[in-house]
């Protein structure tokens, strides 16, 4: 028997969790790329290098908790809207 609140759109929520979900984790690493850490230049770029795969599988993966492919879209792109403004913000200070 099939559980009626099973959604077919795992599609749509994949797409969004791949493509917004790769865009929010560079934002979130260039974020941490603005703060002034007390590390050589190179040791900043290796560690943003290697923080976007953990942050964008962690968005990936969460994305299949909305209700909806619609709503991951929406939720997810209004993030990738905010972080991108916060990081152009703060890069003129």
């Amino acid at each position: 028997m099939a559980d009626s609140s099973f959604r077919t759109d795992w599609l749509s929520k994949s797409l969004a969790g791949i493509l917004l979900g790769f865009l929010a984790a560079m934002a979130i690493c260039g974020l941490f790329f603005l703060l002034p850490l007390p590390i050589g230049p190179s040791a900043e770029a290796q560690l943003m290098m290697w923080l976007v795969g953990p942050v964008w599988l962690a968005l990936l993966s969460t994305c299949f908790l909305f209700r909806s492919g619609t709503r991951a879209w929406f939720w997810l792109g209004l993030t990738n809207v905010v972080l991108y403004a916060l990081y152009f913000l703060f890069k003129l200070f």
